[in-house]
């Protein structure tokens, strides 16, 4: 149950994101929720191999290479699907950037819920 509605609060913050940032659309919460999914796998496997592959840069950038690696997780995703689309690299960095600050703003209401 936990698992689903963190992905609801993911395709949420994928719609906010979406709606704030000029040069992203995305075709109603559905949508959303599936570009919210294919972000999360894309960062998981794609976006894994790649950070450890950077490590030393990323090290060195203190963490801005791994930020780079999300932007272009979002573009790869954009590129899959029809319905979410950004502009380019700066309108996918910005969504980025509101999509973090709004799941770290959930996280902050919601409070840790560690067993």
């Amino acid at each position: 149950m936990r698992l689903i509605i963190k992905i609801l609060l993911m395709g949420l913050a994928v719609f906010i994101g979406a709606k704030v940032v000029p040069g992203v659309q995305v075709n109603g919460f559905g949508s959303a929720v599936l570009a919210a999914i294919l972000i999360a796998i894309a960062n998981a496997t794609v976006g894994f191999i790649l950070r450890l592959l950077t490590f030393p840069i990323n090290f060195l950038t203190l963490g801005l290479v791994s930020f780079i690696i999300t932007v272009l997780m979002v573009l790869m995703v954009d590129s899959w699907m029809k319905d979410f689309n950004t502009d380019g690299f700066l309108s996918a960095a910005i969504f980025s950037i509101v999509v973090a600050l709004v799941n770290a703003l959930y996280s902050v209401i919601a409070g840790s819920d560690k067993d």
